[in-house]
């Protein structure tokens, strides 16, 4: 930094520093002030236009959906999203017609269970890949990551064979019980999250007397809570929305959770039946609130731990 200043000049970092190197990228730029806050402003509005336009596509499905709800049947696919006669009567007959409210008790129950092992299964599997050092632990976790590339089809007639000789073939058990030995998707998630947390916090706490699941259950997971949030999310919207186990395994109408129900009324009133769309699409818009509703509880969370997956580690 210069000792002297003179006229025209200013120590360095000084207002008049600052104007002068101002000038100086807008001399670089070879555009004046105001050409560049306009060209700044044309951009923003380029950007917001194209998410407006992408906003609009991908919530224009269920806004369709549920102004659909509310039309009687010869009116629901006139593609008016406001309703020339507006009707409560679908919603009131959709429970007339289908065991929606035990539907959703099994659906909520089947998705709760499946949520909650999943994750706790995987959280300590990746918790015994990022804290503990054992001999073939790189060789082992790269066999976990592995099973992600088995297509679905290849397990599913030898896992039924095994839920059919234990006799649970008509119960909601195979839809969640599965997850009991986690999942190796949300274990790679999780591990990175815990490879990220600082090893003097345990130490310390081992110092202190705290055995593995203390470190693991009153230290780990409270660090890891968005990851935590991600992965019960997730869960939760493909247990939700999961059809393919419902058909294989549910035989009784009493057993059916809400997507296998859904496919039951596309039988009976859509394609195979009486083409009573409305009560269909009424069943769809009380069915997809649930999961609209969790996403907006949870989207700070959810946000932040898609936010920062790829920085831990």
């Amino acid at each position: 930094m210069s000792a002297t200043s003179g006229p025209g000049t200013s120590l360095e970092g000084g207002p008049l520093d600052a104007v002068a190197r101002a000038a100086a990228v807008d001399a670089v730029g070879g555009l004046p002030p105001e050409r560049r806050k306009a060209r700044f402003t044309v951009k923003r509005v380029l950007v917001v236009t194209v998410l407006v336009l992408l906003t609009v596509v991908f919530i224009y499905p269920f806004v369709w959906l549920v102004s659909a709800s509310f039309k009687p049947r010869g009116e629901v696919f006139d593609n008016k999203l406001v309703p020339e006669t507006f009707t409560l009567d679908n919603y009131v007959q959709v429970w007339q017609e289908a065991p929606m409210a035990l539907w959703l008790f099994n659906t909520v129950l089947v998705t709760v269970l499946a949520a909650v092992t999943v994750t706790l299964s995987s959280a300590l599997v990746a918790w015994g890949f990022s804290y503990f050092r054992f001999r073939g632990r790189n060789a082992l976790f790269g066999l976990v990551l592995a099973t992600m590339m088995l297509p679905g089809a290849v397990t599913m007639i030898p896992t039924f064979l095994i839920w059919n000789a234990l006799g649970q073939v008509g119960t909601l058990t195979p839809l969640w019980a599965g997850n009991l030995f986690g999942s190796a998707f949300y274990i790679f998630l999780l591990r990175q999250f815990f490879l990220g947390l600082p090893r003097d916090a345990f130490e310390a706490a081992t110092i202190d007397g705290a055995n593995n699941w203390q470190l693991f259950w009153r230290i780990a997971l409270p660090l890891t809570r968005p990851a935590i949030v991600v992965t019960l999310l997730f869960e939760f919207q493909a247990a939700w929305t999961d059809l393919m186990r419902p058909l294989i395994y549910l035989r009784d109408s009493s057993t059916f959770t809400v997507p296998r129900g859904l496919k039951a009324l596309v039988d009976q009133y859509g394609f195979g039946g009486e083409w009573h769309w409305e009560i269909i699409v009424t069943a769809s818009v009380i069915t997809t609130v649930p999961m609209i509703v969790l996403f907006f509880l949870g989207q700070r969370h959810f946000i932040e731990g898609i936010a920062t997956t790829g920085s831990k580690g």
